[in-house]
């Protein structure tokens, strides 16, 4: 896999078969920032682990991630996403994302997720 959008793709099919942790393994950089929305961002791979694993482990029924569209470049990709899912605190959820990368060499550096509230 050479280009962003076929890392990308593989990423997506790694997340929609429930690989979260497998995805972020592979194709996140050491110095990942992560940001929901406006935010403060998470920055670092650890500290970003963390956090994806304790937001799985608040996931007690899963159903349902699908890509709608994406596009990439060399450095920058989009996808968006419609996730269905419960959450042990938040609830039922189920609503679309829009997931924003920005790319270097072959990792990505930056992420930052909109969606409503």
């Amino acid at each position: 896999m050479n280009t962003i959008e076929e890392k990308l793709n593989h990423l997506n099919d790694l997340v929609i078969n429930g690989k979260l942790i497998e995805a972020f393994d592979l194709y996140y950089g050491e110095n990942v920032a992560m940001q929901e929305n406006s935010l403060p961002p998470t920055v670092g791979k650890e500290e970003n682990r963390k956090r994806e694993l304790q937001f799985l482990s608040d996931v007690t029924d899963f159903r349902k991630a699908e890509v709608v569209s994406l596009a990439a470049n060399d450095t920058v990709s989009y996808v968006t996403w419609s996730f269905d899912y419960t959450h042990k605190e938040w609830g039922i959820r189920n609503y679309t994302q829009v997931s924003v990368q920005h790319w270097k060499d072959g990792k990505i550096e930056k992420e930052q997720f909109f969606y409503g509230s």
